[in-house]
């Protein structure tokens, strides 16, 4: 196991006075052991102890290491799995959960009286995880490393009449040649109007000149996910489409510029908000400012209007201001920043500057 981690998640759940935690998300135990398993419908958990009474139960049709760094607990599709799991539990204490476990486990665990009370204690790992430690943010740089160099491979597919669709099923051939494991979620590619809804699947609209080109595209490397947006235009721009490009770039290279330890996550927002708002697009600014990424796109943590606390060295998020015109366009820019013990480093290169595709 990863034992800093590990001593992490543990330190946290001590906070929300708690001594013992079933887990059984496949992405959190991944972090914690360094093995990804997906369990599909059985039962596959992770049981830490502030004893140090650690066991992971899996079932026998997984090959997992000889030393995996915990007690293994096997088992079969026909044995009483649930009895072993409750074995492990301290019935005299409340037992930690995540919200990921299945109420087809849970509730027969609260039935048998398992633990004394049940609680959330997601945010014991969601805390841990947010903070990236070095292994980590080197896979970090790597997976936006090679997202920089896809997204300009994408740039060269363009040509007129070539749709959605065919861009986005172009892509990831190209991740895999520059040594991705595959997509962190699927491609959004936007020509035109289509560029409007943030979250556009990509479909049958051919490009044309005049027509702004939005990716927001990630990969992963080593389970580790990337995620970055530009927006170019086709062979022409109009000065309407320059005044709102140029807007959106203010604002993410403002937001960027703030991102140091201590800064509350709701002020960045607030930063690129208002010079947005101040442009005249406020109400075309639609969503948050960033998320938290790492093993999963989304992690847990925001950078919103809403979001509590401040930034801390290790939190990777995107910085990703956009305004959306309905039956018009759509502009986003979105880098990762990674927070420093001074600042922030920026893990995407890829140019920002308005680019017109010849």
């Amino acid at each position: 196991m990863k034992e800093s981690r590990v001593s992490a998640v543990l330190e946290n759940l001590a906070e929300m006075g708690l001594s013992q935690v079933l887990l059984t998300d496949p992405v959190s135990i991944f972090y914690l052991t360094g093995r990804l398993i997906q369990p599909l419908e059985r039962f596959y958990g992770l049981y830490l102890s502030q004893t140090g009474q650690h066991k992971i139960f899996i079932n026998h049709l997984e090959t997992v290491p000889e030393d995996l760094g915990v007690e293994k607990v096997r088992f079969g599709d026909t044995d009483p799995y649930l009895d072993l799991v409750q074995q492990a539990i301290d019935p005299k204490e409340p037992l930690g959960v995540d919200k990921n476990l299945p109420a087809r486990f849970l509730l027969p665990l609260m039935e048998r009286g398992a633990a004394a009370g049940y609680h959330n204690a997601s945010l014991a790992v969601d805390k841990a995880r947010s903070i990236k430690d070095p292994e980590e943010q080197e896979l970090m740089r790597t997976a936006s490393r090679i997202n920089d160099q896809a997204i300009l491979a994408f740039r060269s597919l363009l040509r007129e009449g070539i749709t959605e669709r065919e861009v986005a099923e172009a892509t990831k051939a190209i991740y895999l040649d520059l040594g991705a494991e595959g997509f962190s979620f699927s491609p959004i590619v936007a020509f035109g109007a289509n560029a409007a809804s943030g979250h556009h699947v990509p479909d049958d609209t051919p490009l044309r000149p005049g027509d702004g080109v939005v990716f927001d595209v990630g990969c992963t490397y080593r389970g580790y996910c990337s995620d970055m947006t530009r927006t170019y235009f086709y062979k022409d721009v109009t000065p309407h489409q320059r005044q709102v490009y140029d807007l959106v770039l203010r604002a993410n290279l403002a937001a960027e510029a703030q991102v140091r330890p201590g800064i509350p996550l709701k002020d960045l927002d607030g930063i690129a908000r208002q010079i947005i708002a101040q442009g005249g697009y406020g109400p075309c600014f639609t969503h948050r400012l960033g998320h938290f990424i790492g093993l999963e796109t989304h992690d847990f943590g925001d950078v919103s209007a809403a979001a509590e606390g401040a930034a801390v060295p290790g939190n990777v998020f995107s910085i990703e201001p956009g305004i959306y015109l309905p039956d018009d366009l759509g502009v986003r820019i979105e880098d990762l920043v990674l927070v420093t013990e001074e600042g922030c480093e920026i893990l995407n290169h890829a140019p920002k500057d308005l680019e017109i595709i010849p």
